[in-house]
């Protein structure tokens, strides 16, 4: 790999991968229940639902596709509702907002601390999250030489997942 380039795992992503589904809700939920009792966190039922719909799904949903969601399992249909579940999630690492999408996808790594990079599939909207290392990018050589601290990257990338490939070629 080259100086400055973004050094991202050669295993196929979670978002891409062939998987048993249920046990990835089942983890991905039996991980935030315990670390949210072992850090003192809140994991209520309004966002134990909108983590368990957003790891039911290897796509990014708006806060308005949570929400109607939430509403058809009762929990309520005001947009705040969704809107402070989602937030919960993100501060806490169980999910990330998806800024070129403006949507949210569950943490593929809840437990740990990383830099994920997002490839999106521009035809099945499927993302899949990857680990990234932004301190040995291009980026973080530029803002150290500029004494800019970084605090959070976000790497999105557009393009066509490997289940659509053959679709793209044709």
């Amino acid at each position: 790999m080259t100086s400055g380039a973004l050094n991202i795992s050669a295993e196929l992503p979670l978002g891409f991968a062939k998987h048993d589904h249920a046990s990835c809700v089942e983890g991905g939920l039996s991980t935030a229940e315990t670390r949210c009792l072992d850090d003192g966190l809140r994991l209520t039922p309004v966002r134990r639902k909108v983590l368990e719909i957003l790891l039911q799904e290897h796509r990014a949903l708006g806060a308005y596709a949570v929400l109607d969601r939430l509403r058809d399992d009762g929990f309520g249909s005001q947009p705040p509702v969704a809107y402070r579940a989602l937030d919960f999630l993100v501060s806490h690492g169980f999910a990330h907002k998806i800024e070129r999408l403006n949507a949210f996808i569950a943490c593929a790594h809840p437990d740990e601390t990383h830099a994920p990079a997002f490839m999106i599939c521009r035809l099945c909207d499927s993302v899949a999250e990857a680990q990234s290392e932004p301190a040995r990018s291009a980026l973080a050589e530029a803002a150290k030489a500029t004494g800019f601290k970084i605090e959070r990257t976000v790497v999105e990338a557009e393009g066509v997942c490997p289940g659509c490939a053959e679709k793209a070629d044709a």
